[in-house]
């Protein structure tokens, strides 16, 4: 489609939008700071099933070998912390540890454990799981991905426990988030999981093999069963050691399901029938109109949480050994060549064609949704294709015969494939968008949509020329991110856990960070860190190119949500969701 059909097919969808959902987005409303709870409709405070919808299925139930997002939302449902961040106030809070005091010097933290606290299975929590969980993130051979992110200064903590409640964490120099730093660790049940770090087997044990019977759980809830494909249903953990206010045990719900839907428009159907009480991701900006008699039905709430802090990404693979053979690598290893990209997109169409409007342009993975470390003035690359021309023409990117795309001078087209994966519509279109865009400059892109398990499988192995994507943040702390920010990190994507900076630019930005992290003063913090995003918008490893505004839809039926910017936005606080009447669809299992 060219630029001409996109924008003319952008203001159709904006007239239906406009003229069948005006209200919604006027009733829409962003919530007030202080606002710790929305109820949505009348609500029981205890019992009953929420149904609510999941892209993907988990390739492992191990939190600690593999982050993706359905591993991340089974972690939050049915694992613990000793200290969690808050993800409506941002603030950190206890967890399995109640309490905690820290040196005068801000490098040895004492944490007291809960009393009393067990696992599903009745075995009792106690320090030794947490010692048993730094083992296995610092053990090489286990392959945690967590390894990185657990590290200050490039070294780790030193851990040690006195006695069975009492945990002291000694970080290797002063850390700007401080406990925060402990909110990354995802807590193991030694007595299930230490043969297999003695074996050398920790990365495939809990794998999406393993039975439920075989899994326990320190969270709200666990799972009782998983059908491959179809759904995973979670029952209330008895032994969860959490009450509210007035000494009712937690979690409200009985029984939580989530049906594996991988393509949006059937979750919408299912939304809009009544189905599902809710969707793991947002409401596309076009799906506005379709849900409105809904919403007037009073059957469904339509939430706006504000811009997107997790926008969708381009990156390319920047691993050396990719294009030491690869004629290509003389031209997609510069960093001109992606400063040609990013002048040759139109970020206003972009979002207009993408997200109908609902979203603002970004040169970088901070968006203003994040809004303390959130720069204005980062390089930006105005919407320019004779600058981009120009760039490629002095990466030696020219037409040298009679097709229209580019050549270099040793004779490799400019030519490259992005993936994406199947369901995800604005991922779709947004590779659909640039593979437009660049074909006015005389570069060629080839789009596969593949599933989204086969896409990070060949993401890690790195198999690819380019992906579009997108990553999710655990935490809007850069400092709490280390693994994407480091060369050295598991999240590092266009070039994962490099053993030195293949680059001097990377390892400049591991120096900075490195230093961000040991520093504790706040305006020192945002100034190393704007420097940081400086050299990433220079370099460019990753294009960013419009963050969405977030609309997420909830059934009525479901109350005492805590939204948060952060996915999973409805149920990173599960265990406080209440639901009125039957599930829908009687048919759902129970």
């Amino acid at each position: 489609m060219n630029r001409q059909a996109r924008a003319l097919l952008s203001v159709l969808l904006l007239a239906v939008v406009a003229f069948a959902g005006w209200r919604w987005w006027t009733d829409l409303r962003e919530p007030a700071a202080d606002e710790a709870e929305i109820v949505i409709g009348q609500v029981s405070s205890r019992g009953g099933t929420l149904i609510s919808s999941l892209r993907s299925e988990p390739r492992s139930f191990n939190r600690l070998v593999l982050q993706s997002f359905a591993t991340d939302l089974y972690s939050t449902l049915t694992q613990g912390k000793l200290v969690r961040t808050n993800r409506a106030t941002q603030e950190i809070e206890p967890s399995l540890a109640e309490k905690w005091t820290v040196s005068p010097d801000n490098t040895t933290y004492t944490l007291t454990l809960r009393d009393g606290v067990t696992w599903s299975d009745g075995a009792p929590f106690t320090s030794a799981d947490v010692l048993f969980t730094f083992q296995a993130v610092y053990d090489e051979k286990a392959g945690s991905i967590l390894r990185s992110s657990m590290m200050v200064n490039g070294a780790p903590l030193q851990v040690s426990a006195p006695d069975a409640r009492t945990v002291v964490v000694q970080y290797p120099a002063p850390f700007g988030p401080g406990i925060g730093l402990l909110d990354n660790l995802t807590l193991a049940p030694k007595h299930k999981l230490q043969a297999a770090l003695a074996a050398g087997t920790f990365g495939q044990a809990w794998n999406a093999g393993t039975p439920p019977s075989e899994l326990v759980s320190i969270g709200p809830f666990m799972l009782t069963r998983y059908e491959s494909g179809q759904r995973m249903v979670f029952s209330r953990n008895p032994r969860y050691w959490k009450k509210d206010v007035a000494g009712q045990p937690l979690p409200y719900l009985d029984q939580l399901i989530l049906e594996i839907v991988p393509d949006q428009n059937a979750e919408l159907v299912r939304l809009q029938s009544g189905q599902i009480d809710m969707l793991q991701q947002q409401v596309r900006p076009e799906d506005v109109a379709t849900l409105r008699p809904v919403v007037d039905q009073k059957k469904l709430e339509l939430l706006e949480l504000g811009v997107a802090t997790d926008a969708d990404l381009f990156f390319f693979n920047l691993r050396p050994a990719k294009w030491a053979k690869d004629p290509r690598g003389s031209f997609i290893m510069r960093k001109e060549f992606r400063q040609a990209i990013s002048h040759a997109v139109d970020r206003e169409a972009f979002a207009n064609t993408v997200f109908l409007g609902a979203g603002v342009p970004i040169w970088g993975p901070v968006t203003p949704g994040n809004r303390k470390w959130f720069s204005p003035n980062v390089p930006r690359y105005p919407f320019s294709l004779d600058r981009a021309r120009a760039l490629l023409a002095g990466l030696g990117l020219v037409n040298r015969d009679a097709d229209e795309w580019l050549e270099a001078a040793n004779g490799a087209e400019a030519r490259f494939s992005v993936l994406t994966y199947r369901g995800n519509t604005s991922l779709e279109r947004s590779a659909a968008v640039l593979r437009d865009d660049l074909k006015q400059v005389g570069i060629a892109v080839d789009v596969s949509v593949i599933e989204q398990n086969a896409l990070i499988e060949r993401m890690v192995k790195g198999d690819f020329d380019s992906i579009f994507f997108v990553v999710n943040p655990t935490s809007l702390d850069p400092a709490m991110s280390l693994d994407y920010w480091l060369s050295s990190g598991s999240a590092h994507i266009w070039n994962i856990a490099q053993k030195t900076p293949a680059t001097e630019w990377e390892g400049r930005i591991d120096a900075l960070m490195l230093k961000l992290a040991g520093t504790v003063d706040a305006d020192q913090q945002k100034a190393i860190f704007n420097e940081v995003q400086g050299l990433f918008a220079e370099n460019l490893p990753a294009l960013y190119f419009v963050a969405p505004r977030l609309y997420m839809g909830v059934s009525t039926r479901v109350g005492g949500l805590t939204p948060s910017i952060l996915r999973p936005q409805l149920l990173w606080n599960a265990e406080t969701i209440t639901v009125r009447g039957p599930a829908p669809g009687q048919a759902a299992p129970q």
